[in-house]
């Protein structure tokens, strides 16, 4: 006989925090978080928008299970960046993961954006996550309306202005 002792509880999952944040790992911790929930809660949309995503946990085998967790049949992942070489450098986890799923991920580009105008956010409907100032990593999270509406049309404004990007596989002769 298995006797379970209801005082000992699994983890509970991370809650998507709200304010100001410092520093990178603060910044990267956030992220990673999120898509956990995302993959838990099943949301519909999520935006990354950086200049180059170099510095995003992406390529972190967590990440990627998270991912691959939330990848489902009506979900969108859109990628906004002025440049995704140091994606495909930096992440071959997620590089790799992105030919699975190609089919739900929509990857722009801005390609003469100066970087530190592009927003470096996460945008989804409930949450968004906005980096204010790249050398420090200082940012916001937020669930306010107002304030995830607003950068959703800074975003929307770029992507109207953008191309298509980062190709999955590259043609050659």
């Amino acid at each position: 006989m298995t006797i379970i002792d209801s005082t000992e509880s699994t983890p509970a999952a991370p809650v998507l925090p709200e304010g100001r944040f410092e520093g990178r790992e603060a910044f990267r911790q956030h992220v990673r978080d999120a898509l956990a929930c995302a993959a838990r809660e099943g949301w519909r949309e999520i935006i990354l928008s950086a200049a180059d995503l170099h510095d995003w946990p992406l390529g972190e085998r967590a990440v990627v299970e998270s991912l691959n967790d939330w990848a489902k049949t009506g979900r969108k992942l859109v990628m906004l960046a002025k440049r995704y070489d140091e994606v495909a450098r930096a992440h071959p986890r997620f590089v790799n993961w992105r030919k699975t799923w190609a089919h739900i991920i929509e990857c722009r580009r801005c390609a003469t954006v100066d970087p530190l105008i592009l927003p470096s956010a996460m945008w989804t409907s409930g949450w968004v996550l906005r980096r204010l100032e790249m050398e420090r990593s200082t940012g916001v999270c937020t669930v306010i309306p107002e304030r995830r509406l607003a950068l959703r049309e800074s975003i929307e404004e770029w992507l109207r202005q953008s191309s298509a990007g980062f190709p999955v596989t590259t043609l050659g002769l």
